[in-house]
């Protein structure tokens, strides 16, 4: 395997399982450039995006990379030379290569949105039609209805292709109004560079002739102060101006960590729409609206085998279509189910998720943005005592753990804590909606693994 073929391989795993806002963001002009002695040096166009695939990216990049190619121990990444790029069209058995070579490609410079991302190219189910009827109606009056409008649900089920729809249909009836799209990753990146620079004055006035303002993966200003300032400055100053604000989250904003009170306010105070799993039919819809966009075809019963085994990502269901599109491209021949299941085994395999005591701590403090230290500690800070009641609660409800082990993983606490925590959350859990959804998100996550 080339050095080319092998980070394409790479980029293939990791589009599956972050948002396409942040895949455009950190991994846009990146390649391999040396494979040797069991390191790899990976070429990064500038200091923030080194930064990130260092601190945020590293595990999963050397992970994927050690898992196709054992003899590799080391990952580091440089900054590239200005204006070197690779552009060789590489076929990888992950994905189309059009996809992650020109797709970005297509990108609007100025306003970050993608042509491709419609509201006729959505596919709407009771799993997302509240959000996509809210998206239409901001669509058509921007700043009017549903100011802010926070779309939140799990990872690869849609939200940046409904945010960027609305971007784009704002665009179409109306060619003056300026709409800027932007991850929020990108924006902490900003926000740093101005600082570093004396520039933030700049950096404001830049977002004050916008007239509809979408930020992506909205969770990433937790913990990170100054940007939450500067956010909300940004926020008060075109919602003033009935600019709309568009945003997106992994979870609702009363569920973000390490999130100031009046920025939480300023987000509940407009329309708050979710999106869920989709249902086995509006699966099969999905693959079927893919198919035909990208003028391919393959039997019903090739398209009910991923529907039914691939549940929770709708992603997932595109990357499946990509890796047997390139398949049947490079063969020239039609695919059997015998071949459709060996190459689509990484995908819909189902091991048997390995979900115990640690994992279900370790899910709640990344939920919750805290160390699994604090969380299995004696602190009785109230930002933690809830937090490990949920994991008690938890490891009662899904492991049938005793009360005498659930309190041994927290410290060695008496039983009779893990009893009081228990039947706390389960009585808030009838009473508090909140409560039951933060469980309900949390659960999702221990099972998605």
């Amino acid at each position: 395997m080339t050095k080319e073929e092998l980070w394409q391989a790479v980029l293939a795993q990791i589009q599956l399982n972050i948002s396409s806002a942040n895949f455009a963001t950190w991994f846009k002009n990146t390649n391999i450039v040396s494979q040797k002695d069991g390191g790899v040096i990976v070429s990064v166009p500038n200091s923030f995006a080194k930064e990130w695939l260092e601190q945020k990216y590293n595990k999963i990049i050397f992970k994927i990379l050690h898992g196709l190619d054992e003899e590799i121990k080391e990952v580091r990444y440089e900054i590239g030379k200005s204006g070197l790029k690779t552009s060789k069209k590489i076929f990888s058995p992950f994905l189309e290569s059009e996809q992650l070579e020109f797709q970005e490609l297509k990108i609007d410079k100025e306003t970050n949105l993608n042509p491709r991302y419609t509201f006729e190219n959505f596919v709407v189910g009771p799993f997302n039609e509240l959000a996509q009827a809210a998206a239409v109606a901001v669509a058509k009056n921007p700043g009017q209805v549903y100011n802010p409008f926070f779309v939140y649900g799990g990872v690869g089920l849609g939200k940046t292709h409904l945010l960027q729809a609305i971007g784009n249909e704002i665009i179409k009836n109306s060619h003056q109004k300026k709409v800027k799209y932007i991850p929020t990753e990108k924006f902490v990146s900003e926000v740093i560079s101005s600082i570093k620079n004396h520039q933030i004055e700049k950096l404001k006035l830049a977002y004050q002739i916008i007239d509809v303002l979408i930020f992506d993966d909205i969770q990433f200003l937790a913990g990170k102060e100054k940007t939450q300032e500067e956010f909300f400055y940004t926020f008060n100053s075109l919602y003033e101006k009935n600019k709309q604000i568009i945003l997106s989250s992994d979870r609702p904003p009363k569920a973000i960590p390490a999130l100031t009170e009046r920025l939480r306010s300023r987000f509940e105070g407009g329309m708050i729409a979710d999106i869920s799993f989709p249902d086995l039919e509006t699966r099969l819809a999905i693959l079927k609206t893919k198919c035909q966009e990208r003028k391919i075809n393959f039997p019903d019963e090739i398209l009910n085998y991923i529907a039914s085994n691939i549940q929770k990502n709708i992603r997932e269901l595109e990357g499946a279509l990509n890796i047997l599109t390139t398949y049947q491209k490079l063969n020239n021949s039609p695919l059997d189910q015998k071949t459709v299941k060996s190459l689509l085994r990484n995908l819909t395999s189902s091991p048997v998720k390995i979900v115990n005591a640690k994992k279900i701590i370790q899910v709640v403090a990344e939920f919750y943005d805290l160390k699994e230290r604090d969380l299995v500690s004696s602190s009785r800070k109230k930002e933690i005592v809830k937090p490990r009641q949920i994991a008690m609660y938890l490891l009662r409800e899904e492991l049938k753990g005793s009360f005498p082990f659930i309190g041994r993983k927290f410290g060695g606490k008496d039983h009779t804590t893990a009893i009081h925590s228990y039947e706390k959350i389960s009585r808030e859990i009838t009473k508090d909606e909140n409560v039951a959804e933060e469980i309900d998100l949390i659960k999702q996550r221990v099972l998605s693994g």
